[in-house]
């Protein structure tokens, strides 16, 4: 058995499935997400430790979406079982670039139970956003939830992205090992939330809405052009131009 290919075999297996359970959340999401930018409104994210990874996908990408700034926590996910630490976090960033009612806030957390991803989704709600998470159900079901909270992160989300990873994350067995190895919920979650970028861009072009998107800095005229389409979200992203 050759683990690479093992591997290879299981992520075109798990990104089929993630598709096909998610593609009619996905199409709904993209017309509410590109509602919201249509109308001048910013998407957010949020993800703590290697979910972070995914939180920063799509954002300032050639070819993606403008008006999309990330919840960052500074400590890279070092204190995401500390209780209160993600409300403060909310916090700052709505100070800072102000979140606003009615728009959309992505929540990545793959086993939807720690404290930090619980708190940014509960005070992001409050603040009358819709929060999409997106997280293992599968393993969600199985991990205790946090003693304050008492919920997991689906259970408290107005939709649900299933990245289908199995408890624990990784897909390959090995015989005669304990453990297995190969995660795939960085894969698929990156899947996932360029899918739902493409929806809301269908929807704006559907409706004749200008596409907010960057242009690759590495194309003749790349400065000037997300100049002039940056300025409107000035003060609004946690990564401007």
């Amino acid at each position: 058995m050759n683990l690479a290919d093992e591997y290879y075999k299981s992520l075109g297996k798990i990104t089929a499935s993630v598709y096909e359970k998610n593609l009619s959340t996905i199409k709904e999401l993209g017309v509410i997400i590109g509602e919201s930018i249509g109308n001048g409104g910013v998407l957010h994210t949020f993800g703590s430790g290697h979910s972070s990874i995914i939180a920063q996908e799509i954002i300032h990408r050639a070819g993606g979406l403008v008006p999309v700034s990330a919840i960052i926590d500074p400590t890279g996910g070092w204190v995401e079982t500390i209780p209160g630490y993600g409300t403060k976090l909310v916090q700052r960033h709505h100070y800072t670039y102000e979140l606003r009612k009615d728009e959309i806030v992505i929540v990545i957390s793959n086993s939807g139970k720690n404290p930090v991803p619980l708190e940014v989704a509960l005070e992001c709600k409050k603040l009358g956003l819709t929060l999409v998470a997106v997280t293992s159900v599968e393993m969600s079901q199985q991990a205790q939830t946090d003693p304050l909270i008492r919920k997991r992160l689906y259970e408290i989300s107005n939709f649900v992205l299933d990245n289908c990873g199995v408890v624990g994350d990784a897909a390959i067995e090995i015989p005669g090992q304990p453990d297995k190895i190969g995660p795939t919920s960085t894969m698929t979650g990156t899947l996932l939330l360029n899918l739902l970028a493409m929806e809301a861009m269908q929807y704006l072009v559907e409706n004749n809405i200008p596409l907010p998107i960057y242009r690759s800095a590495n194309l003749p005229g790349a400065r000037d052009f997300n100049e002039k389409i940056s300025i409107k979200y000035k003060n609004r992203l946690s990564r401007p131009l």
